[in-house]
């Protein structure tokens, strides 16, 4: 296949993995002389050399197997053929990869597997995609010398080699022929033949060593051995196995193929993009066939992902085409009306002059923006400088606010900066994972497949989460400690922690005098040292077993480098930033700071959560996190836009909601964000929505909160656009465009459109050129370049003159913000308690194969798995109010109810309901409350209490809500 855009890198699989030893070797393979590391296989140092040795069960992303026989060579001085891929090189090792001998080894061995093979390879889905297609042309097979016998491939029984002559061929009755299975097409998104099998065992092996599932297995033996997903009866559906895609992408042969690759034909090209799904970043190839994108696969060399996925980045692009995205401008005067279609024009002029209406009538900071994390840097950059700039204020908020915010400021307060500290390879020398609010295997789980390898290679695991995520226990990983504390009590737990490692002495005194603050330490040391902090004192509070956390602290304290990851379930709490620098506590105190294997990492949410912040979305903060207030910091951008910069921060989403239903705040602008089904509130939220003047949304779909718009501009997807995304890592990765806008415009085009048709004058043509505005104002960025990252596919900030490369790891040598800073972490209730009216606590979090408020996953073949929200439940709790596994219950707060159906399970401690909020059916929010975090505004979404009861299905607000939502979306008939 011939790659249109291959930006770094060679994508040739060397066959083996690389040795991580710094000695060499040097040997000679046929005549040619090579020097490799240590411990090199001998196929890799031939491919190095530029020789490709034969094989079919080998490929660099695995360990070797040496089961296919195939890449069989001849050494001088040793006896025998030995496989290169597990023969390591050796000093002097002369190597003979073409003799006869092993030429005709190679061939005998390939006929053998072609004569189990069916040779209808014109008709194969694999047809120029297939590796035993090449490797009979390699060896020279021209020609199949053993009869049809006994085979796995001809269902007709009648020894035909092609499938559709065995079709043909079939008689009306008899038995046919017992050793063949028929395909396995249970999967929504590929394909299971084992008569194309070849047994090289590859599938079976990157299941358990890169994606740690172990869903696959080699069932029977001899010529009844088969590739078994699951136990006996089970399916591809219906096993263990997570539609990763490795297995597929691991297959030689068309035994495992994409439906898509059989549907559309092999493509022809591919474009390396960055997906748009959750913080990991992963990097992908788009390969398409003329300009329909047959499919995604993880690109080899991509930084953040290193050639893994998921079901999410690797399948789920359908929605891109889906019947329910919206191509044209849509408009109408008042949302109990149905929406009209009008071209581009008038749609940014009837925008354009609401909003010019508005702040005539009622003051420039009457609109404002909303930001979205799904798009560019480069458009979320535009969004806030179109609030600044265009409107004249700062009303720009955005959804990571609702996410990460504690993150930037606990982490600001704490280190100096406002990101994670690490890039994800540090996993690989961590000894030590502490896992808090945070569940990687469903929410990243490409990242989490980097995390279970490296605690099978032995590494320790402490889990702090009310419930049993799949990482305290799954297939050869189990957690040392699982410390299943009650919601709301983070930050009792994490003092706890930081409570034994300074009374037991084992914090790092020397890291803390060279790079912390001595005297902050000692204050905070005293404050920390009181009786009230111990486990023993915190344990009826937090349901932690005392002796259970403290030897937690002590394995995060002297288990070697210890790293700490953590998720929402730190963040959206009312004391979240007070949890944050808590962690950045627990991590000075035992010296886990600037090197590989240890740190503080964020694992963010949505894909571009990072750079949303990055880009000054916040309403107190220019881009760089530069507070509004400050004069130079504002001279500079008003140099290079031209206008006077507002000196007051601007108003928050809870603000402006608050500001519309009070009648001050009339427009807004939202971007790629559904308010109505993210933020917490339901109600209020719809209030404020409802008394605006003019809500603008621009987004693929008409989701919740367009409900109550006024302007529909169509947006792009990720496959539609050029830009970059920044994730969890602070990595920088390009998002290059696959296909033209079926909407006609990228989303930073629109934005552009929107704001000249208010008379900003932008003239932007390119996202470079918004790149380059960046990193003329931001510091972090301004060694960023599309230059920069085509060069060196990826870069992370900081990346300026100062390190030219960007910067892997943080607070190396210094913290950024000089001395690293202990702060007193008093813990502190949450207002929302639970109560004889409601006793149980609700806690929310995401599943595997949907993504945020499910508007692009709900819209692929992922329903398969999960089609609604599930309430679960434990046994104990379940009984007490005589539901049954599949009932429908009411969930009711203070906020509200709603009704779902009960799954009841043990994973949830008895006193704990969870629920995910991927389906707007479901309403989850109705039921959150407005409690946030004390310095951010951070919804408390993690601590609601409720009361949970037997329904007969969903409530009459449920009801009421789907009949508005259905009214709302009317589009008039075209004229």
């Amino acid at each position: 296949m011939k790659d249109l855009v291959i930006p770094w890198g060679s994508d040739r699989d060397l066959g083996t993995p690389a040795s991580r030893a710094t000695e060499t070797v040097s040997l000679t393979i046929d005549g040619f002389q090579i020097t490799v590391p240590e411990g090199t296989s001998v196929m890799r140092a031939a491919a190095l050399a530029g020789i490709e040795v034969p094989r079919l069960c080998a490929s660099d992303n695995i360990e070797a197997f040496g089961s296919c026989r195939l890449c069989v060579v001849e050494i001088e001085g040793r006896r025998g053929t030995p496989a290169s891929c597990t023969t390591p090189v050796a000093s002097g090792m002369v190597v003979s990869t073409q003799t006869d001998k092993v030429r005709r080894l190679r061939k005998g061995v390939m006929e053998l597997y072609i004569s189990d093979h069916p040779l209808d390879c014109l008709t194969c889905s694999a047809n120029g995609d297939c590796e035993l297609q090449d490797m009979a042309g390699a060896v020279g097979l021209r020609d199949m010398r053993y009869e049809t016998g006994r085979n796995h491939y001809d269902p007709s029984g009648l020894g035909t080699l092609a499938q559709g002559d065995a079709r043909s061929r079939r008689p009306a009755t008899g038995p046919g022929n017992p050793d063949y299975i028929p395909a396995d097409d249970s999967n929504p998104y590929f394909t299971y033949d084992p008569s194309k099998c070849i047994l090289c065992s590859r599938c079976v092996r990157a299941c358990d060593e890169v994606q740690g599932t172990f869903a696959l297995t080699i069932a029977g033996r001899g010529f009844d051995s088969r590739v078994s997903a699951g136990m006996a009866g089970d399916d591809f559906l219906t096993s263990d196995c997570v539609s990763c895609g490795a297995c597929v992408q691991a297959c030689p042969t068309a035994t495992l193929q994409e439906r898509s690759v059989a549907e559309l034909g092999t493509p022809t090209r591919s474009v390396i993009t960055t997906c748009a799904y959750c913080g990991v970043g992963c990097s992908f190839k788009a390969e398409m066939n003329g300009d329909r994108l047959v499919r995604m696969t993880p690109y080899r060399h991509g930084k953040a992902n290193r050639g893994h996925s998921c079901v999410k980045g690797r399948f789920a692009y359908g929605y891109a085409n889906h019947q329910d995205r919206i191509l044209s401008p849509m408009i109408r005067d008042r949302i109990d009306q149905p929406w009209r279609e009008v071209g581009w024009d008038e749609a940014l002029r009837f925008a354009a002059e609401r909003m010019r209406t508005i702040q005539q009538e009622h003051g420039r900071k009457s609109i404002g923006v909303i930001t979205s994390s799904r798009c560019t840097n480069e458009e979320t950059y535009l969004v806030q400088k179109l609030a600044r700039a265009v409107f004249g204020n700062n009303n720009t908020d955005t959804c990571a606010r609702v996410c990460h915010s504690p993150t930037g400021y606990g982490l600001g307060q704490t280190f100096g900066t406002s990101a994670g500290t690490q890039d994800f390879d540090s996993v690989e020398h961590a000894d030590v994972m502490v896992v808090i609010g945070a569940n990687p295997t469903d929410a990243h789980p490409v990242f989490a497949s980097r995390m279970k390898k490296r605690l099978r290679e032995g590494a320790r695991l402490i889990v702090i989460d009310p419930r049993r995520i799949d990482l305290v226990k799954s297939p050869h990983v189990q957690a040392a400690h699982h410390l299943p504390l009650k919601p709301g009590t983070n930050v009792a737990v994490i003092s706890a922690m930081a409570h034994v490692i300074v009374t037991e002495e084992l914090h790092d005194e020397a890291f803390i005098r060279a790079r912390c603050d001595w005297d902050e330490f000692q204050s905070y040391a005293e404050f920390i040292r009181d009786p009230r902090h111990s486990p023993e004192a915190t344990a009826l509070l937090t349901g932690v077993d005392a002796a259970q956390l403290r030897r937690a602290a002590r394995l995060y304290a002297t288990g070697g480098n210890a790293a700490i990851y953590y998720g929402l379930g730190v963040t959206e709490h009312s004391q979240g930033s007070t949890a944050v620098m808590g962690i950045a506590n627990l991590a000075m105190l035992t010296g886990n700071i600037g090197r590989p294997g240890v740190g503080v990492n964020p694992l963010r949410g949505q894909n571009n959560v990072q750079g949303s912040c990055d880009m000054g979305s916040f309403p107190h903060e220019l881009p760089g996190y530069r507070h509004v207030k400050h004069p130079d910091v504002r001279a500079i951008f008003e140099a290079e836009w031209g206008v006077a910069i507002d000196p007051e921060p601007g108003l928050r989403i809870p603000n402006m909601l608050d500001a519309a239903v009070a009648g001050s705040f009339r427009g807004l602008y939202c971007q790629g964000e559904d308010i109505l089904q993210s933020d917490p509130d339901t109600h209020h939220v719809a209030a404020a929505l409802a008394a605006m003047d003019c809500v603008i949304v621009h987004d693929l779909f008409l989701n919740e909160t367009a409900n109550y718009a006024h302007v529909f501009l169509p947006g792009s997807t990720f496959l539609e656009k050029e830009g970059t995304f920044t994730n969890a890592e602070r990595r920088i990765n390009r998002v290059r465009k696959v296909m033209a806008p079926r909407n006609g415009y990228a989303d930073w085009e629109v934005t552009q459109l929107l704001a000249n048709a208010m008379g900003a004058g932008w003239t932007y043509t390119h996202p470079t050129q918004i790149m380059d505005e960046i990193a003329r104002t931001t510091p972090s960025f301004a060694g960023v370049s599309y230059e920069r990252l085509e060069e060196q596919g990826s870069v992370q900030w900081p990346c300026n003159e100062a390190q030219p490369d960007g910067t892997p790891l943080m607070h190396v040598d210094a913290f950024v913000g000089g001395k690293g800073r202990f702060i007193i972490t008093e813990y502190v209730a949450t207002d929302e308690r639970t109560g004889p009216r409601f006793p149980l606590l609700l806690t929310t979090g995401r599943i595997l194969s949907q993504y945020n408020v499910g508007a692009q996953t709900r819209r692929t073949e992922n329903l398969v798995w999960h089609d609604e929200d599930l309430l679960e439940i434990h046994p104990h709790d379940a009984e007490q109010r005589g539901i049954h596994d599949g009932d429908w219950v009411r969930l009711a707060s203070r906020a509200g109810e709603t009704s779902l159906r009960a799954r009841i399970t043990d994973r949830v401690s008895p006193g704990v309901v969870y629920t995910t909020f991927h389906h707007p059916d479901t309403q989850a929010n109705v039921v959150t409350t407005d409690y946030s975090d004390w310095a951010t505004n951070c919804p408390e979404y993690k601590v609601t209490a409720v009361q949970v009861s037997p329904s007969n299905g969903p409530t009459g607000l449920q009801q009421d809500y789907n009949a508005h939502a259905a009214l709302s979306r009317r589009i008039a008939a075209a004229e």
